[in-house]
């Protein structure tokens, strides 16, 4: 038999969730952002049930392009515009939106020969200080794509970088609209973390367009403040695995790699098919959460490349074949929020989805 490791998709908690983004901010049209890959689900098993957005953004021309290939025809934007001039005709055959956030942009623009104009997104740098224009030097660039044949109609963008904590986002939003004021165009600033924690009572955060990220994939944008059920978000995937070994330690005995979990009394431990060839992170010490039948325990000792470890403690019944949920949906309706997991890691739930390795089956539910 096949080694018992899978992930699971779970598309009725794509919609659901990309319904969580729209009751937010009903007034809004959605993103449904499907970068890296739909965050590591895959763009081909999340396209039908994320078919209900207004459009998707994301950040490569391949990923662009198979999104046309599955017969999508509304907008598709690129998040990072183009990487070099040859990109434009791309994006003129596959009438794809594109985001410009520095002057070079520009140029390829001008030298661009297309019979229908492009309608672009120029990006404003209100203080993340990774892409877009500074706020002195915005004006300047809008002047210079409105002039332009190439460019049909000119849209606003920036990202905000602490809407999940205590800073919020008023600083970069007075400094976006006072960069936009009184030019024509639609909007879009509000991430996951915007859209759930401001939008509802603001319409200048709604905007006309919301880019539902990490949210759609069942994972709270500000956790550990939130969680997913103060969010009313579902896992949309579940990685599973099954016990492949038991072992009866006593006092002293040690477990895996370094030996960095000794046993303080006799105990029993499970093996478990996963470690970080998976995409389980390597770094999970003793004590990442983790369900055997369903009942919470954790982890004891080194993730290994194919194998971990986990206390048999709280499911002393445990044999051989029982069933293991890393993260998602457990037995018997529990659930294993991957943001857990991954704050024991010290890392976030994005970069587990993002990390589950090829050699994982996936099936879709």
């Amino acid at each position: 038999m096949p080694r018992p490791i899978q992930a699971l998709i779970h598309t009725e908690a794509l919609t659901h969730n990309l319904g969580r983004a729209r009751a937010a901010a009903p007034d809004a049209r959605v993103w449904a952002v499907v970068k890296a890959n739909a965050y590591g689900h895959g763009i081909e098993r999340v396209f039908q049930a994320l078919r209900g957005a207004d459009g998707f953004a994301l950040l490569d021309l391949d990923e662009a392009q198979r999104l046309r290939s599955l017969d999508w025809r509304g907008p598709i934007l690129l998040l990072e515009g183009t990487f070099e001039a040859r990109d434009l005709e791309l994006c003129s055959r596959l009438d794809l939106w594109h985001a410009v956030h520095r002057e070079a942009q520009i140029d390829w623009l001008a030298a661009h020969k297309t019979q229908l104009p492009h309608r672009v997104f120029l990006k404003l740098n209100s203080g993340m200080n990774r892409l877009g224009f500074t706020p002195q030097a915005f004006r300047s660039a809008w002047a210079r794509l409105n002039a332009l044949p190439q460019v049909d109609e000119i849209s606003f963008m920036t990202h905000f970088s602490d809407a999940d904590g205590p800073r919020g986002i008023e600083r970069q939003l007075r400094c976006f609209e006072d960069a936009t004021a009184d030019l024509p165009g639609e909007r879009t600033l509000s991430n996951s973390a915007a859209t759930l924690r401001h939008a509802g009572g603001d319409a200048r955060v709604r905007a006309d367009w919301l880019r539902a990220g990490i949210m759609v994939y069942g994972s709270a944008p500000d956790f550990p403040e939130h969680d997913i059920a103060h969010w009313d978000l579902r896992p949309t995937m579940t990685l599973r695995s099954q016990l492949i070994a038991v072992q009866q330690l006593q006092p002293g005995d040690s477990v895996g790699y370094g030996s960095t979990f000794t046993a303080g009394q006799p105990m029993r431990i499970g093996v478990v098919a996963c470690g970080y060839a998976d995409g389980y992170p390597r770094h999970a010490g003793t004590g990442t959460p983790v369900l055997v039948e369903g009942v919470r325990t954790r982890t004891i000792g080194r993730v290994s490349m194919d194998m971990l470890a986990v206390d048999l403690t709280p499911v002393p019944g445990a044999q051989p074949g029982a069933e293991v949920t890393l993260w998602g949906r457990g037995p018997r309706g529990t659930v294993l929020a991957i943001d857990e997991v991954a704050h024991a890691a010290g890392t976030l739930g994005y970069e587990l989805m993002c990390a589950l390795a090829a050699r994982v089956p996936v099936a879709v539910d």
